[in-house]
């Protein structure tokens, strides 16, 4: 039923955005020693842990806008198992900017309901088209993770263990979309999939 449906999606909306997210895996570098950096190199890490941690908030959003839209079984399966994926990396994240003294973005609600709204429309527009802004999205968070892994302290091994491996999953994702049979976007649409990522982390990196 429609009323159920809702329930449940709105339910996952309010676990996303207000519970502790859990992992099945154990959390990369969590057997790295915690070394010591200065207060400006400690604040630089948290904010790009705090985007990161953002960009996993949209992930949950934009997965369960394609799926509630998705026409075929193997694509909506495909969305749902990468949702739980990410799932854990915003646990790793989460966890990772509590170690730092930090908190998460202030804006979540924000940027959740926007990468909902992106992911109905992507997925009314068929499985195709979904998969392809699919692929693109995770192409550009690798680039985007490639970015902080140079970035980060060189000492700060547990926050760079998570990127690396977040930017091994982002990958997979991307190869499943295209796999799948995911079409290529429009450049037009591409640039502004890129704009739109840098108004985000420029204001997730600090609000």
């Amino acid at each position: 039923m429609i009323s159920d449906r809702f329930i449940i999606e709105f339910d996952k909306a309010l676990r996303t955005l207000c519970a502790p997210a859990s992992t099945v895996r154990e959390v990369p570098g969590s057997s790295e020693a915690e070394t010591p950096m200065s207060a400006g190199e400690k604040g630089h890490a948290a904010g790009l842990m705090r985007v990161n941690h953002v960009g996993e908030i949209c992930a949950q959003a934009l997965y369960q806008g394609q799926a509630l839209t998705s026409r075929q079984a193997e694509v909506r399966q495909a969305l749902e198992q990468a949702a739980r994926e990410e799932t854990e990396h915003l646990a790793w994240t989460e966890r990772r900017l509590a170690e730092l003294g930090s908190r998460t973005s202030l804006l979540n609600p924000v940027w959740y309901l926007g990468a909902l709204a992106i992911g109905v429309v992507a997925g009314k527009l068929g499985d195709d088209w979904s998969l392809g802004f699919l692929a693109e999205t995770e192409r550009q968070v690798e680039a985007h993770l490639d970015s902080h892994l140079s970035e980060l302290p060189d000492q700060d091994a547990r926050s760079r263990a998570i990127v690396a491996q977040m930017r091994r999953d982002e990958i997979a994702h991307a190869e499943t979309a295209v796999q799948l049979g995911a079409r290529e976007l429009p450049a037009a649409v591409v640039k502004a999939m890129q704009l739109a990522a840098r108004t985000m982390t420029r204001t997730a990196y600090y609000v």
